[in-house]
């Protein structure tokens, strides 16, 4: 999966709009972070703490939280290896958890 890709799967939610700089974009919702692009292989999501270990258990090649993230909301989707459905799934959730 692409940046792109991404991009466009987050872009297909209500209400999302993209932000940031080119080279670092970032959705939004309500102002509030859904997902940001960390390289070019890497996409930050924003989920629930309740849902972290059921998706990181269902798609453990696509996703990882680094040690920084542990005590947040985020996980990293490593979009070489994630499959379009999976990202949409943590962006999905990510976005309900973001809306106002």
């Amino acid at each position: 999966m692409t940046p792109d890709e991404a991009g466009a799967l987050a872009e297909a939610l209500p209400g999302v709009r993209r932000k940031g700089h080119p080279g670092h974009p970032a959705w939004y919702v309500d102002n509030r972070l859904v997902a940001r692009l960390l390289d070019a292989g890497t996409l930050l999501v924003r989920v629930p703490m309740e849902e972290r270990d059921a998706l990181l258990a269902a798609h453990p090649e696509a996703f990882g939280v680094p040690p920084r993230f542990e005590a947040h909301h985020k996980v990293e989707a490593y979009l070489d290896d994630a499959e379009p459905g999976a990202v949409r799934t943590a962006l999905e959730l990510a976005w309900r958890m973001q809306r106002r």
